[in-house]
């Protein structure tokens, strides 16, 4: 299974870092000093953590600088292994040394402070299904007079109640739009929070072309951190969640499994 949608879980949480310098807490130091740690650990593709420091609210980049010349540690318990800078702020493991169920603890010292972060590898989804992989939209999907229903059902195995979300994701390389509703996103993320099945409805859908049906098993640090993206904006501050200690960010893992859709339109 090949992944490549990193990039959207940086989005969701540099969409909100921003707002970080805002926030002051009595029992922090120096807030916006304090590192921005990006990391997911997922099976398949290697560790790979960046640092950042904070933006600025008035600071238009994606980003904010790299920093560079850290020395992050990585342990399971039993073992510690040193990530290498492969680019200036990222570091950078073999991801043979992730096994499920186990704990992974992230450490490096920044400005003579300690930042660690601890997540769990939670299991790769079970008997994951979709009732078809073939969806032809109905003629008139996403106009405002278009009838709505079920396009597709989706579900797994889930006796633990574990978190999951579901992401989809568009391989065209010009997706080609069906409906008339502006500019939607071509790719998407549903939190299914811990059920084990989701509906999808035709109007979800805007584009036509293949798309891949992408579910993680999650942490609660992410699905923290997705709830909070959805509530916050210029009018709402809140305090970011993050489970990094003397840092920002999130620190975390997940494992996915993906079913391949047809979208067309006739």
């Amino acid at each position: 299974m090949e992944i490549k949608i990193k990039h959207l879980f940086f989005c969701l949480l540099f969409g909100m870092l921003a707002f970080a310098s805002c926030q002051k807490n009595s029992a922090d130091i120096s807030i916006p000093n304090k590192p921005v740690v990006v990391g997911y650990l997922i099976p398949g593709q290697p560790i790979s953590v960046k640092v950042y420091q904070q933006k600025a609210l008035d600071d238009t980049a994606t980003y904010g600088a790299v920093i560079t010349g850290l020395s992050l540690k990585l342990s399971d318990g039993s073992q510690t292994v040193t990530l290498t800078e492969s680019a200036k702020g990222t570091y950078t493991y073999s991801d043979a040394f992730l096994t499920t169920g186990k704990t992974y603890t992230l450490q490096f010292t920044y400005q003579n402070a300690l930042v660690s972060a601890q997540t769990v590898l939670p299991a790769k989804p079970v008997n994951y299904t979709a009732t078809k992989t073939l969806i032809n939209l109905p003629t008139g999907t996403g106009s405002p007079n278009s009838v709505d229903s079920v396009a597709d059902t989706f579900r797994w195995n889930n006796p633990d109640s574990l978190y999951h979300v579901l992401v989809f994701k568009n391989d065209e390389t010009a997706p080609f739009q069906v409906s008339g509703r502006g500019t939607p996103l071509v790719n998407f993320t549903v939190n299914v929070n811990k059920t084990s099945e989701y509906q999808i409805y035709y109007r979800s859908f805007n584009y036509i072309g293949t798309y891949r049906a992408i579910l993680y098993g999650v942490n609660k640090e992410y699905i923290d951190l997705l709830n909070a993206q959805s509530g916050s904006s210029s009018q709402n501050l809140t305090n970011i969640p993050t489970n990094v200690n003397n840092g920002l960010g999130i620190f975390t893992a997940m494992q996915a499994d993906t079913i391949k859709l047809t979208l067309t339109q006739y």
